[in-house]
């Protein structure tokens, strides 16, 4: 049962900020889709609750070459799945975006509200820093960027202040011959990733390797970047063996959690299977 609680409802992003400078014990909904669930599970109780679902200032999608793609916190994943900009130039982010969760959920989540909530089973969080992403994010103080690798620090945990809001998501547009996929394993469709790979691939004039990423998704407390792996494409021709040596690091690099979903070795043997296939996917969109 959720406990009563103050509701505050800005008209604007400055209201919105000034409310929460002026609230201690308050938190944040936008959709709603994960907090009012830990509500309801008597897991948090705060005294006021700060609604931005309706601050039009922060629902946008913004594209443009040479800044990328900005995408405002409080913008639904329905707008991100089936924005045409979205698709052109980061189709990656629409293949995961088509996936997560149920077309209601889409309809009314927000992706500031996903990635400000950190869950490490999260679709967006691993295919954005595949793809090098930003977040900005603010107070009545100010505001600031930083990477979104930076941004989770632990289980559920940020590195947002007291204060602060997250404002937009920013995607620089991708190098050419780069390449970019997302698979994740779930038990139904519409559930979260038991384990989740993203990988992103750039290709040099000669086909070799220029630069390449590969994130874990719920294989630890945050999204897990396997540099060990990507170290050892870089500078190196398509070779599926390859792929599979890297895989095989994934699964020793990662820290997944055991549940009534997987054991720790089967999502160890998951996320080696889904990173060798994620390379090879997107090393044939970067080979175009």
């Amino acid at each position: 049962m959720i406990s009563d609680f103050n509701y505050l409802k800005p008209g604007t992003l400055k209201e919105a900020l000034a409310m929460f400078a002026e609230h201690d014990d308050c938190k944040v909904i936008c959709g709603g889709q994960s907090l009012l669930i830990i509500m309801r599970q008597g897991m948090i109780a705060p005294e006021y609750l700060l609604d931005i679902k309706h601050v039009k200032e922060l629902d946008y999608i913004k594209f443009d070459k040479n800044d990328g793609l900005k995408i405002g916190a409080t913008t639904t994943h329905r707008s991100i799945e089936k924005s045409d900009v979205v698709k052109k130039n980061y189709p990656a982010l629409v293949a995961m975006e088509n996936k997560l969760a149920s077309i209601q959920v889409r309809n009314w989540g927000t992706i500031g509200g996903n990635l400000a909530h950190a869950d490490p089973a999260g679709d967006p969080a691993p295919v954005l820093i595949a793809l090098k992403a930003d977040i900005k994010v603010g107070s009545a103080k100010g505001d600031r960027a930083m990477s979104l690798e930076d941004f989770f620090v632990d289980y559920f945990e940020t590195a947002l202040d007291k204060g602060e809001l997250v404002l937009e998501v920013q995607v620089p547009l991708p190098e050419p011959k780069t390449g970019a996929a997302y698979q994740k394993f779930n038990l139904l469709e519409s559930d979260m990733g038991v384990v989740a790979v993203a990988a992103s691939v750039t290709l040099n004039g000669g086909g070799k390797c220029k630069d390449a990423r590969i994130i874990l998704g719920n294989a630890g407390p945050t999204p897990k970047r396997v540099k060990r792996a990507e170290e050892l494409l870089v500078g190196k021709a398509y070779d599926e063996g390859l792929f599979a040596e890297a895989g095989k690091i994934a699964s020793e690099d990662c820290e997944p959690v055991a549940d009534i979903h997987a054991s720790e070795e089967h999502r160890r043997h998951l996320l080696g299977v889904l990173t060798k296939r994620m390379l090879k996917q997107a090393w044939e969109q970067a080979r175009g």
